[in-house]
C-alpha cells in the first residue's frame, strides 16, 4: 500500500503541475527534491512497517504452533476481562424456569460425605480433627462447652468438588494460559489465585438434566474408559422423554462408577467412563453452564485421545468458562427417575481458591 500523501499529491498531479511547483523552499531544498526525499523515506518506512507486520505474523504463527489447540480461545464471549464464566447464564428467567420444575418438593442430596478414607486423586489429602475436645468451656452457670474442628486438605479438590476457572490451563509457548487468555504470571499466587478465584462464581439455581447412560446401556456400571457418544446422549434423552439441555442448564451424567465409592477406592481411581471431547463440544454448543459426573474425573479416562488426558476440562473450563462438578451421588435421583429438576448449588466464597466443596441438591 502506498502512503496516502503520495496517492493524493503524486498520483493525481501532472508533470506540468509538478514543474510549476518546483520552486525553492526557504531552506534551499526544492519542493520536488523534498517530495523525492519524502518518497524515499516513505518507501523505507513502508518496508520497515512491512517487516514489522511480517514479524508480527511470524510471531502469531509461532504462538499458534506452540499452542496445543492451534488457536487462541480468548477473549471470552462474556467480555475480555470476565472472571465469572458460564455461571452468569443463570439469569432471573432461568431461575423462574427452574421453579416450574418443582412439583413434589422432594430434595435429593447429591454431595458425598467428607470423611476419612474417601478416594483421593494423587497426593491430595483430607483430615478433620478435634484435638483435646471439648475445645472450650465451661462458660457461665449452665457450664456451656463447645467443640471446634481443625480441617486440613485440598478444600476445593477433594470429595464432591466444584472446579473453578482457575483450576485448568495449558502451556502456550512457555507459560500456562487460562480462561480468557489470562497468563500464569497474572493468575498465580502462593496465597490464592490473583484472578479467576472461585469467589467470582455466581450461585446456581437452574434447570438440571440427568442423562442416565447407565440405564440406557444396562449393567452395574459402564466399563472403565467407556466414552459416552453423542448417539448415547440422544438415545438416553429419548428413552427418558427429556428435552435436550439448553442455555444455562446443568447436565449430570450417570455412569454407575460412583458405586465404587468407599467400596473399592483403588478401582475407582484407576480410570473412569464418561463424556469425551465430542460430547463436551456439543454441550458447549448448547451453552450449558455446568457439567457433572458421578466420579472423580469429570470425563472418560482415558478419553478419546490417550495423548491428551483430561481434554474435556480444557474445552469446558479453560476455553469456554463452563464449570465441572465431580463425585456427585446420583443413585437416589436415578432410582426416582427424576430426569429434570431444579439444581441448586453455591460455591463457597473462598477468595483465590481453585474450586469448592459443597453439597449440591436437586429439587423435584
Amino acid at each position: 500500500m502506498q502512503p496516502g500523501w503520495l496517492h493524493e499529491d503524486g498520483a493525481k498531479r501532472s508533470d506540468e503541475q509538478a514543474a510549476e511547483r518546483d520552486e525553492r523552499a526557504p531552506d534551499g531544498v526544492s519542493r520536488r527534491g523534498f517530495l523525492q526525499g519524502g518518497f524515499v523515506a516513505g518507501v523505507a518506512a513502508g518496508v520497515a512497517a512491512g517487516a514489522t507486520l511480517a514479524a508480527s505474523h511470524q510471531e502469531a504463527h509461532a504462538q499458534a504452533a506452540a499452542n496445543p489447540f492451534g488457536r487462541s480461545w480468548w477473549p471470552s464471549p462474556f467480555g475480555p476481562t470476565d472472571e465469572v464464566g458460564a455461571s452468569q447464564r443463570v439469569t432471573p428467567a432461568k431461575v423462574l424456569q427452574a421453579t416450574q420444575l418443582i412439583k413434589t418438593g422432594r430434595v435429593f442430596q447429591l454431595g458425598r460425605v467428607y470423611e476419612h478414607g474417601i478416594p483421593l486423586f494423587g497426593n491430595r489429602h483430607l483430615s478433620i480433627t478435634i484435638p483435646g475436645g471439648p475445645t472450650g468451656g465451661p462458660f457461665g452457670t449452665a457450664k456451656l462447652m463447645y467443640n471446634d474442628e481443625m480441617f486440613s486438605g485440598e478444600i476445593g479438590q477433594v470429595g464432591t468438588q466444584f472446579d473453578g476457572l482457575g483450576h485448568i490451563s495449558t502451556i502456550v509457548g512457555t507459560e500456562p494460559v487460562y480462561y480468557n487468555g489470562l497468563k500464569q504470571s497474572e493468575v498465580g499466587g502462593a496465597y490464592g489465585l490473583q484472578k479467576l478465584g472461585v469467589h467470582n462464581v455466581r450461585p446456581f439455581f437452574t434447570r438440571g438434566v440427568l442423562i442416565d447412560v447407565l440405564a440406557l446401556k444396562g449393567g452395574d456400571m459402564l466399563p472403565l474408559g467407556y466414552v459416552i457418544t453423542p448417539a448415547d446422549v440422544q438415545a438416553a434423552l429419548a428413552r427418558q422423554g427429556t428435552r435436550e439441555p439448553g442455555e444455562g442448564d446443568v447436565v449430570l451424567f450417570r455412569t454407575g462408577w460412583g458405586k465404587l465409592w468407599m467400596k473399592d477406592n483403588k478401582k475407582f481411581n484407576e480410570g473412569t467412563p464418561g463424556m469425551g471431547v465430542t460430547v463436551a463440544r456439543w454441550l458447549i454448543g448448547r451453552k450449558v453452564c455446568l457439567v457433572a459426573h458421578d466420579h472423580w474425573s469429570g470425563e472418560a479416562v482415558p478419553g478419546e485421545d490417550k495423548d491428551r488426558p483430561f481434554e474435556c476440562h480444557q474445552w469446558l473450563i479453560m476455553m469456554n468458562g463452563i464449570h465441572i462438578h465431580e463425585n456427585l451421588d446420583m443413585e437416589e435421583l436415578a432410582a426416582a427417575r427424576a430426569y429434570e429438576f431444579a439444581y441448586v448449588f453455591a460455591p463457597l466464597r473462598l477468595k483465590g481458591a481453585t474450586g469448592s466443596p459443597g453439597n449440591p441438591v436437586a429439587v423435584t
